[in-house]
């Protein structure tokens, strides 16, 4: 196999993944939506940072691809480096078409001035405090549910396994008090051996 067609063949496997992440069918862009209200989107996505995660998946791509393909042919190293940073680079335009992207959906769900109140927020000193210290917040309220409901789980095994034991216990025959015999239980053992009292004269 040239390298042409190792090449060709170890994109596909490289940008397999990040493909799939945006495999979803594109948005066609909604007649409806006016250019201010896309530019409305556009400053919210921004604001956001809706779209920041995707900017690894190029420089990721590049990266994996470089890999196989070095692993491949170790002697061509500096050529295939140089080689995928130059189509990575030539690639790296269509970025802005997940920009318009985003901005459509977002446009699609929120009116015009939804989106312009969300990137006057977003761009405040509390908002950037939202974007960057929510996260945080998050997984500390994910750890106090965590620890919530370890106790919450253990506190209900307890309290209805304390009352099932006391149910269960008040509803036990008491071994103090004699118990009612049945007529029609068969006699003991040993009372069939005694022979039967004479009957009266």
């Amino acid at each position: 196999m040239n390298l042409k067609s190792r090449a060709s063949s170890a994109v596909s496997a490289a940008l397999a993944v990040a493909l799939l992440a945006l495999a979803a069918p594109a948005i066609a862009e909604d007649a409806a939506i006016s250019d201010s209200h896309l530019k409305a989107a556009r400053a919210a996505v921004s604001a956001i940072h809706a779209t920041e995660d995707f900017d690894k998946i190029l420089p990721q791509a590049a990266a994996a691809l470089k890999k196989t393909l070095i692993e491949k042919n170790p002697d061509l190293q500096e050529l295939i480096v140089k080689t995928v940073d130059e189509e990575a680079l030539a690639i790296a335009p269509r970025r802005a078409d997940l920009e318009k992207e985003a901005a459509t959906a977002y446009a699609k769900v929120f009116s015009e001035d939804d989106l312009n109140n969300i990137a006057t927020f977003y761009t405040t000193d509390t908002g950037k405090k939202l974007l960057s210290d929510g996260p945080i917040v998050t997984r500390e309220l994910f750890k106090a549910a965590d620890i919530w409901q370890r106790g919450i789980a253990r506190d209900l095994s307890q309290n209805v396994g304390a009352k099932l034991a006391t149910i269960i216990k008040s509803q036990a025959p008491n071994p103090t008090q004699p118990q009612a015999t049945d007529p029609n239980a068969p006699a003991p053992a040993d009372a069939a051996d005694k022979p039967a009292d004479a009957p009266a004269q």
